[in-house]
């Protein structure tokens, strides 16, 4: 369990968070939190992430209109705003929201510096490590396909995808796009790792893959799609 805030709750109490990270690794550590805290994983309808440039006032507003949504599960919402920098007045509109979110929703706000951040919200938030978050959501964890997709050459790679983007009946198409699913949350963690290292080619692999993850927010999408995105990323990190 992590450490309490200053106002006391812990991270399985509270829920609104603040990450300090560069955008996508921000995502990626509010991801592995949610899904280790509250059981969602990230392709889950009741899990939204909200890309942002410059965070404005209006797009905060947005964002209190996602959380407004009722879930469609029974274990709430998660809703993630990752921003490259946020204005003043955008962190004000977030204030009410952050303070008293909607039963059962659960806030993530990931910034690649909190020295911008105004005392106000930081007083509402629960501050969560990204190293931390993704470490004890994974560790041990990563689908034994993850690192026999990355180190297989593109024809063994092309084989895989055909076998995993079809199926016999509904059953076997699940399972199917679960195991897609698995390589690249494993694909995911093992770039992480090797970016935490200086492996440079990490950085745009893992842009690459929350691409590919927000087409998972759509159960219409090909797991073709999804798992030949990755493996053109994949071929151009020249791993």
């Amino acid at each position: 369990m992590l450490a309490a805030s200053q106002n006391g709750y812990t991270a399985r109490m509270a829920h609104a968070f603040v990450i300090e990270a560069p955008r996508e690794e921000g995502v990626a550590a509010a991801l592995a939190h949610i899904e280790r805290a509250y059981g969602l994983a990230a392709h889950d309808p009741d899990v939204t992430v909200l890309r942002y440039g410059l965070l404005s006032v209006e797009d905060a507003r947005d964002v209190a209109n996602v959380a407004a949504r009722a879930p469609l599960g029974a274990r709430g919402t998660a809703i993630v705003l990752a921003a490259d920098r946020a204005y003043h007045e955008a962190q004000n509109a977030l204030l009410k929201l952050f303070e008293e979110p909607p039963p059962g929703a659960h806030l993530f706000l990931t910034l690649p510096s909190l020295g911008g951040l105004l005392p106000t919200l930081r007083s509402r938030v629960q501050v969560l490590s990204r190293e931390d978050e993704v470490h004890s959501a994974t560790h041990g964890q990563i689908a034994p396909g993850a690192e026999e997709f990355l180190q297989a050459k593109k024809e063994k790679r092309s084989a895989l995808i055909k076998k995993l983007a079809i199926g016999k009946n509904d059953d076997e198409r699940r399972a199917h796009r679960a195991e897609a699913i698995a390589i690249i949350n494993g694909i995911e963690v093992i770039a992480y790792e090797r970016f935490k290292k200086g492996e440079n080619w990490a950085t745009e692999l893992l842009s690459d893959i929350a691409t590919a993850r927000g087409y998972l927010y759509d159960r219409s999408a090909p797991v073709r799609l999804i798992l030949e995105h990755v493996s053109l990323a994949v071929d151009a990190a020249c791993l």
